[in-house]
């Protein structure tokens, strides 16, 4: 990470609003159980929520080094905690419930790797009870979940790295670099897209509605509706994408890997107005969320386009052979010429002779020990690392501002001083999300103010 990334991300936390802390309410929650922070030499003593494909493979990258042990794992399904467990039974404890494994004094730092509707109450939790956490992308569904997951861990000082694991790679660095070198010149607009073909019968359909032995199905849904059981829901986070309550669609399920390297190369805060367009136009399956997804968010002075489909999977430059499969990429167009990139490569197309004799700048940004690694050694060294919440809030939030809006079917417009949606009272009420009983929302970890103005605008409609 070059000198200039950490005092840009400086910069922005010191300029964030503070905002207050949340507790979750009935089921209750441990208050601040006491966590050992490991010294430099020490071995971390990990524990894993969610105990699906993502979970076990982060916690296989953690628990591959000497100095990590694993002794937790949490699921709400019997066979998957088993597993886990036998694979480090010298050490592992199974635990049903994460409340359960967040109260274990002989555990520093935890994977949540649950579905995306758990997110931003098990990240809270987390930081409460004093676990340094590796949360697995999406950070949040909502605005609210954003700023107050943001705020618990800047009250409560613990250790935190998001998912995004493509931030790691020497590709998204080159590219950062190029960017920033100013051999593109301005850059005025940005389009990000994901697109796969699932179509007509997207996911699939499947009438059973029987939750297997061993498994809860009432807390896998937990803050989310309690809807009947569907294997196909509950097979993966694949499967999650097709259903918007607990996952957001495709969308947070992929925004957040791709317009990460736009918001790093060129240190963009938050969108100014947001506007999104799509719906369910060919799909027949199971789910609900959206086939296609376009989002537009304004800058100060650019703008970025995301586009998303599940029933078409052209890629532009990136298309390669005329099959079906899932395709992915960032444009940068500049005054000069048109950086494009995936993943693991990218191209540069000048604009005629704009950037003739203009020289690559040199390696600047030092390779990566690995997205895991480096969390296990920011936990020692108790400094944030490249994409804690911090940063990646600024991911988090376009999306979720994003998702609102084409909740809405109206554009938003955002205060990026005050993290606020300005002048759409229904928009400011609906960022912050409505729990299935007996959970509730932290409103600790917001504004005092701005948990007010949304607590009311609740008040008026249940009124209503």
């Amino acid at each position: 990470m070059s000198q200039t990334d950490k005092l840009s991300r400086r910069e922005f936390i010191e300029k964030a609003a503070t905002i207050g802390v949340m507790g979750m309410a009935a089921p209750a929650l441990a208050a601040n159980s006491p966590s050992r922070k490991p010294g430099p030499n020490e071995r971390i003593h990990l524990g894993l929520i969610g105990c699906g494909g993502m979970g076990r493979a982060n916690l296989k990258n953690c628990a591959q080094h000497p100095d990590v042990v694993v002794t937790g794992a949490c699921d709400v399904w019997k066979d998957r905690r088993e597993a886990v467990v036998a694979q480090y039974k010298d050490t592992c404890k199974p635990y049903h419930d994460f409340r359960e494994l967040l109260e274990q004094p002989d555990i520093d730092a935890v994977i949540i790797a649950t579905p995306p509707h758990w997110h931003a109450l098990m990240g809270i939790a987390a930081a409460k009870a004093g676990k340094d956490f590796y949360l697995q992308k999406p950070m949040t569904l909502h605005l609210a979940e954003s700023l107050a997951l943001r705020n618990a861990v800047r009250k409560h000082q613990v250790i935190t790295q998001i998912g995004t694991q493509i931030h790691a790679t020497e590709n998204y660095r080159r590219v950062v670099e190029l960017i920033r070198s100013g051999n593109l010149g301005p850059i005025g607009f940005l389009r990000t897209f994901h697109v796969l073909n699932q179509g007509p019968n997207g996911v699939g359909t499947n009438p059973n509605t029987t939750p297997p032995e061993g498994l809860d199905w009432d807390l896998w849904c937990g803050p989310a509706p309690l809807r009947p059981y569907n294997p196909i829901l509950a097979t993966s986070s694949y499967y999650h994408c097709s259903w918007m309550d607990y996952s957001g669609g495709w969308t947070p399920g992929m925004a957040p890997h791709i317009i990460d390297l736009p918001v790093w190369a060129l240190d963009l805060g938050y969108p100014t107005y947001i506007s999104c367009s799509g719906g369910r136009y060919i799909i027949e399956d199971d789910g609900d969320a959206y086939d296609n997804m376009e989002i537009l968010w304004q800058y100060p002075n650019l703008t970025m386009v995301w586009w998303t489909s599940l029933t078409n999977s052209y890629g532009f430059d990136f298309h390669g052979e005329p099959v079906r499969r899932r395709r992915l990429g960032i444009y940068f167009h500049g005054l000069n010429g048109t950086l494009y990139a995936n993943y693991g490569t990218h191209k540069i197309v000048p604009e005629g002779e704009r950037m003739e004799g203009l020289e690559p700048p040199p390696k600047s940004i030092p390779p990566s020990p690995g997205h895991e690694r480096e969390w296990l050694d920011c936990i020692k060294s108790r400094q944030q690392p490249s994409c804690s919440v911090f940063y990646h809030v600024r991911v988090d939030v376009p999306i979720v501002l994003g998702l609102l809006a084409y909740k809405l079917g109206r554009s938003l417009r955002f205060d990026p001083e005050a993290e606020q949606i300005v002048g759409d009272r229904e928009a400011a009420r609906l960022a912050k999300p409505e729990y299935r009983h007996p959970w509730k929302f932290p409103e600790e970890y917001l504004p005092q103010d701005l948990g007010q103005r949304m607590h009311l605008g609740r008040l008026r409609r249940e009124k209503a």
